[in-house]
C-alpha cells in the first residue's frame, strides 16, 4: 500500500508542478465514488423491472450474482447484464474471444436511444474492458467516447480502461487529463492497481519526447500491434509512411551534419604541433573533443556513413535502422523464399537491442497475416 500511495503522489507533482511540458492541471471533477454491491444490485433489479423481467428466477440470479464479492465490479455488471438481454451476452462473449476478428464497427445498440442509458453505458463500459484487454484500443476509446464515468456502476474501470486505451494510442493530452482524474477525485479507486498502473503511465508519459528515437520506437510498436490484430489497411499504413518519413529526416540531418564537419575541415588551431600548445585537445565545432585518426566524427552513427551503400540490405548497422534497406526489404519481403527473409531480417536487425530487434522482426513477420488489408 505505502508504495502505491508513493508512486501516485509523485505523479501529481509532475501534473501539478512542472512535469509534463506545458499542459494545464484539468479542472476539476468533483469525486467518483464507485457504487457499492448493494447499491448495483438494486440498479440491475429496477432494469430487469423496466424491461418486464424481473421474474423470481431472475431476481434470484441477480441475488446469487452479487453475493460473490471474490469477483470484480466489472465481471458481475457483465453477467447480469447477460440475465435480461440475451444479445448483450453475445456481445460481451464476441468481444472477450480472442480467436474472434477485432471489430471495425461498433454495434448499434449503442446508440439505440429505446435502451436506457444505464443499461448502454455499462454493457460499452464491459465491451471495450474486453476489448483493451485484447489490445483492440482504437473500438474501445470510441465506445467509452459515447458514455461518462457518471453513467456507470464503477467510474474508476471507466477512467482506467480510457486511459490505457489513450495511453497506448499515444493520445498523451488525453490521456493526462484522464489519469489525474482518476487519480485525484477516484477516492475510492478499486482495485489498487488501478492508481498504481495509471500514475506509472503517467510517468512514462513524462519521458515522451517528440520525433526521438523513443517517438519511432513508439509508433513501430503500434504499428506491429495493429498488424497482430489484422489491421494492415491504410492507417496502418499511414503510419508507416509516417514512421519511414521521419527516419528519413533523421538520417539526412546526420548526413547534412557529417558534410559540414568535412566542408570546415581541421580546427582552425591547424594540426598538433603547429602554432602555440594548448592546455588540451581543440574542441570539435560541436564542442566535444576530436578523437584519434580519421574516423567519423563521435556524434555521428557510423552506420548511416554516407560511405556505405544505402540501397544493401545486408550492409551492417551499429544498433540503429537502416532506413534505406528497410524500404527494400517491405518492397521484396513477399518475393523472398524463407530462408531469405530470416537472413535479411538478421543482416537489418545486428546491433539492435533486444526489444527493437523484436519488434522489427514481428513487424516483418506480420506482413505474411492473410488479413494485412484490413482497417
Amino acid at each position: 500500500m505505502k508504495r502505491v500511495i508513493t508512486v501516485a503522489t509523485v505523479a501529481l507533482l509532475f501534473v501539478g508542478g512542472v512535469g509534463l511540458g506545458n499542459e494545464k492541471k484539468p479542472a476539476s471533477f468533483g469525486a467518483l465514488e464507485s457504487m457499492s454491491a448493494d447499491q448495483a444490485k438494486a440498479k440491475f433489479a429496477a432494469w430487469l423491472k423496466d424491461i418486464g423481467k424481473a421474474d423470481a428466477a431472475n431476481l434470484a440470479k441477480l441475488e446469487t450474482i452479487w453475493k460473490d464479492d471474490q469477483r470484480s465490479m466489472l465481471d458481475r455488471t457483465a453477467d447480469s447484464l447477460a440475465i435480461g438481454d440475451k444479445n448483450a451476452a453475445q456481445m460481451i462473449a464476441e468481444a472477450r474471444d480472442p480467436k474472434a476478428p477485432a471489430p471495425i464497427i461498433l454495434p448499434a445498440a449503442f446508440k439505440d436511444e429505446k435502451a436506457s442509458v444505464f443499461f448502454r453505458a455499462n454493457l460499452g463500459l464491459v465491451y471495450a474492458r474486453s476489448l483493451t484487454n485484447r489490445r483492440v484500443y482504437e473500438e474501445a476509446l470510441d465506445t467509452l467516447n459515447l458514455f461518462t464515468a457518471s453513467q456507470v456502476v464503477d467510474p474508476s474501470a471507466y477512467l482506467f480502461h480510457r486511459a490505457v486505451c489513450e495511453h497506448a494510442l499515444l493520445r498523451k493530452p488525453e490521456a493526462v487529463k484522464t489519469i489525474v482524474r482518476l487519480l485525484e477525485e477516484g477516492h475510492s479507486i478499486s482495485p489498487e492497481r488501478y492508481k498504481t498502473v495509471a500514475a506509472l503511465m503517467l510517468l512514462d508519459m513524462h519521458t515522451w519526447k517528440d520525433k526521438d528515437l523513443g517517438d519511432i520506437a513508439r509508433k513501430m510498436d503500434n504499428i506491429e500491434r495493429r498488424l497482430d490484430i489484422a489491421r494492415g489497411g491504410p492507417e496502418t499504413r499511414r503510419q508507416q509512411r509516417e514512421v519511414l518519413n521521419r527516419l528519413d529526416e533523421m538520417i539526412k540531418k546526420l548526413e547534412n551534419a557529417d558534410k559540414k564537419k568535412k566542408k570546415d575541415g581541421p580546427p582552425k588551431d591547424g594540426p598538433p604541433g603547429d602554432g602555440p600548445p594548448s592546455d588540451g585537445p581543440p574542441e570539435c565545432p560541436d564542442g566535444g573533443k576530436p578523437g584519434p585518426g580519421d574516423g567519423p566524427p563521435k556524434n555521428v552513427d557510423p552506420s548511416q556513413n554516407p560511405a556505405q551503400k544505402p540501397g544493401d540490405v545486408n550492409t551492417p548497422t551499429t544498433g540503429n535502422l537502416n532506413q534505406a534497406a528497410f524500404k527494400k526489404l517491405v518492397a521484396d519481403w513477399g518475393r523472398l523464399p524463407p530462408r531469405e527473409q530470416q537472413k535479411a531480417l538478421q543482416d537489418l536487425t545486428q546491433g539492435m537491442s533486444p526489444r527493437h530487434r523484436e519488434a522489427i522482426e514481428n513487424y516483418f513477420r506480420n506482413l505474411n497475416n492473410p488479413a494485412f488489408n484490413r482497417k
